[in-house]
C-alpha cells in the first residue's frame, strides 16, 4: 500500500527573511480628501458590517503596504479588505506591520486606489500587479476624473485578469459600493461608500450614534407627547367632573334631586 504524501500548505512553508524589508517609510503621501476617504471606508466596515455571512471575520487596512513577494517592491493600497483572517494579537513585530501574504496565507479579496493625480498607475501597473496577486476585487474612485470621464471602476479578476463590471456590487462579498453626496469629518463631497443589497450606506460609527441620538430623542418626544396627552385626557375628565357637581349643586337648589 501506497503512503499518502500531504502537499505542504502554506503555513508549512518556511517564512522567508524580512529583515531587509522597509514596512514604513514616514513620507506624507496623500492630501486631505484621500485621507478622509480611507477612514471612511475603513471605519463603516468595523462599524456597520458583520462581515459577508456566517459569521466570517475581516480586516481592513488604510494605507498599508501589501507584500507580495520577499524581493519585490509591495503595492500600497489606499484601502485593503481581507476576508476570513484576523488582525495579529500583537502588531508591533516586523512581521506583523503590513500585510505580508505569507503571514496571512491569502491575497485580500478587495483593494481600492483613490486617484489623487496621473501619476499613479492606477490602471497601468497596479492594475495588473493586483490582478497578478490574486486581488478579486480592484476597485479606482477617480472624484476629480484625473484619469478620464468616469469617476468609478470596479474590476472583477477573472482567471488571471480584470474585467470591469457594469454594477458595483461585489458579489462574493455580499456588499456593494455607491457615490454619496454628503459631509463627512467637516468636508462637503462626493464620497465612496459601502452600501447593502438596498443601497443604504453603512453607518460609521458617529453616524450609528447621531441616528441612536436621533432615535433616543424621537422615542423622548413621543413620550413627552403621550404624556401631555394623558395629562390633557386628566384634565378634560376632572373638568367633566366638576361640570357635573355643578350642575347636582344647582338642581338642588331648585329643590330636585337628581337620580344617581
Amino acid at each position: 500500500m501506497t503512503e499518502a504524501v500531504l502537499e505542504p500548505t502554506i503555513w508549512d512553508v518556511p517564512k522567508p527573511d524580512i529583515s531587509h524589508i522597509i514596512t514604513e517609510d514616514d513620507k506624507p503621501v496623500d492630501n486631505l480628501f484621500s485621507e478622509r476617504q480611507m477612514h471612511l471606508l475603513t471605519n463603516s466596515l468595523y462599524a456597520s458590517w458583520s462581515g459577508p455571512g456566517e459569521e466570517r471575520s475581516f480586516v481592513a487596512m488604510a494605507n498599508v503596504g501589501l507584500f507580495f513577494a520577499p524581493h519585490e517592491d509591495p503595492v500600497v493600497p489606499d484601502v485593503l479588505v481581507s476576508l476570513d483572517v484576523r488582525p495579529p494579537a500583537d502588531i508591533w513585530p516586523k512581521h506583523h506591520r503590513s500585510y505580508f501574504i505569507w503571514e496571512y496565507g491569502k491575497p485580500p479579496e478587495v483593494a481600492i486606489e483613490i486617484v489623487s493625480n496621473r501619476k499613479g498607475g492606477e490602471l497601468g501597473h497596479k492594475l495588473h500587479t493586483y490582478a497578478r496577486i490574486g486581488v478579486a476585487y480592484y476597485i479606482v474612485y477617480d472624484p476629480d476624473e484625473q484619469l478620464g470621464n468616469k469617476v468609478l471602476r470596479v474590476y472583477e479578476r477573472r482567471r488571471t485578469t480584470y474585467v470591469e463590471m457594469a454594477e458595483y456590487w461585489l458579489g462574493d462579498m455580499n456588499i456593494g459600493l455607491t457615490l454619496w453626496d454628503g459631509e463627512f469629518e467637516g468636508v462637503q463631497a462626493t464620497w465612496l461608500r459601502w452600501c447593502d443589497d438596498d443601497g443604504q450606506v453603512l453607518l460609521t460609527g458617529e453616524e450609528a450614534a447621531q441616528r441612536e441620538r436621533q432615535r433616543a430623542e424621537q422615542e423622548r418626544q413621543r413620550a413627552e407627547q403621550e404624556r401631555q396627552r394623558a395629562e390633557q385626557e386628566r384634565q378634560r375628565a376632572e373638568q367633566e367632573q366638576q361640570r357635573a357637581e355643578r350642575l347636582v349643586a344647582q338642581l338642588r337648589a331648585l329643590g330636585i334631586e337628581p337620580e344617581v
